[in-house]
């Protein structure tokens, strides 16, 4: 490949990656075309996107985005299959269900992930990635978290005010 078709594939897989949060690196040699498909098409609804590239241009990308790729460790080696999403979990949930369902399938393999500004290397990183919130879930418990006091206030001044006019009305009726 020409010095300057490099440049151009550098420069498209940068803004492939600005526009993405979260990024995984995996292992997927050795899917055969119909399991590929089959990846594919699960990334397309979940809204990930999957491609395969070469190594030192995705290094080099990372390099000119200021991600610090030597993080990754050795998971910038042999064949990387990219995906790419704004939801944090979304595809080391889509990994762990794609390897699940399979009896024969054992691949993708999480070589590396880069989420929320953090690097997990290793394929025994899956789980903690499966468990991490997405901005959006966390978003929500926050506003869960600050309508529960709000709701418990105007239970008790509901209730208070059955209460009120209860007793004013027993009170009347006294007399």
């Amino acid at each position: 490949m020409r010095k300057e078709d490099k440049t151009l594939m550098i420069a498209k897989i940068e803004e492939t990656l600005k526009s993405y949060s979260s990024y995984y690196l995996t292992d997927a040699q050795g899917l055969n075309a119909e399991q590929v498909s089959n990846l594919r098409r699960k990334c397309s609804k979940q809204d990930i996107k999957m491609f395969v590239v070469k190594n030192t241009l995705l290094r080099k990308a990372f390099e000119n985005l200021g991600i610090d790729a030597s993080q990754f460790g050795d998971a910038l080696k042999l064949n990387t299959a990219l995906f790419l999403s704004n939801t944090g979990n979304a595809p080391a949930k889509l990994i762990k269900d794609f390897v699940g369902n399979g009896k024969v399938v054992q691949k993708p393999v999480l070589k590396a992930a880069y989420v929320e500004e953090c690097f997990y290397v290793g394929a025994n990183q899956l789980d903690t990635l499966i468990d991490i919130k997405s901005k959006n879930e966390l978003i929500g418990d926050i506003i869960g978290l600050l309508q529960s006091p709000a709701k418990n206030v105007v239970s008790a001044l509901q209730s208070g005010g059955n209460k009120l006019s209860g007793i004013v009305k027993t009170l009347s009726e006294r007399e």
